[in-house]
Parts: C-alpha cells; sequence; structure tokens
C-alpha cells in the first residue's frame, strides 16, 4: 500500500475521542492524522490534502459546521467528503446543507469504518 494509502484528518477537540479513532482507522489500514481544533485542522487539511476528514461539531475557535463551510469555498479543499461527528443529532440538515455525512456520538469503531469506507 505505502504512498497510496488513504489519508484521514481526524479532528477533534477531545484528546481520546482523537486517540481512538485514530487506533481503529489505523487497524483497518488507514493513514490517520489528527488535530485537536479547528486551526490546527485547516493548516493539516492544506499540508497533507486528506481523503476524507472526520470532524466534530462543538470544538474551540470555530464550530465543525464553520470550519467545513471556509473547506468548501475553497476550490482547493471543496471536493474532500467529511463526516461530522457530534453528540447532538439536530444538525443533520446542516450536515447534508453541507455535503457531509454526521455519526452520532457515541460511536463504534466498525461505524466509523464503514463511513469512511462509504466517503
Amino acid at each position: 500500500m505505502g504512498a497510496n494509502k488513504t489519508k484521514i484528518a481526524v479532528i477533534d477537540d477531545d484528546r481520546f475521542i482523537r486517540y481512538l479513532l485514530g487506533l481503529h482507522l489505523k487497524k483497518a489500514g488507514y493513514d490517520v492524522f489528527a488535530a485537536e481544533d479547528a486551526v490546527a485542522g485547516g493548516r493539516m487539511v492544506l499540508e497533507r490534502m486528506p481523503d476524507v476528514i472526520l470532524c466534530d461539531v462543538d470544538m474551540p475557535f470555530m464550530d465543525g459546521y464553520e470550519f467545513v463551510t471556509a473547506l468548501r469555498a475553497d476550490p482547493a479543499t471543496r471536493h474532500i467528503p467529511v463526516i461530522f461527528l457530534t453528540v447532538n443529532a439536530a444538525g443533520e440538515d446542516r450536515a447534508k446543507q453541507l455535503g457531509a455525512g454526521q455519526l452520532k456520538k457515541p460511536v463504534m469503531a466498525d461505524e466509523v469504518v464503514h463511513a469512511v469506507a462509504q466517503a
């Protein structure tokens, strides 16, 4: 696989969630990198150009919806599939407006791996 591995960006302010998502996605064969907020995540996305982004909704500085709105405004990143992770299912319409999927926390490892594979 090597250089052809699918790259996944995990952006979540919870260190434990970043760790668990990374653990399960790496076990499934993905190249995973993580950031703790939208500011660090934005830099990371521009540098690494992931194939899929898993993004928390409730984060400091900028929420996930604002972050993805900014990604969609940039021609270099607008094509990247995004899956929101949130404890609040009420934002599903907002996720759809942004062309993103959404998983409700707590999320099972196989559910995340399947959603990433589908994206």
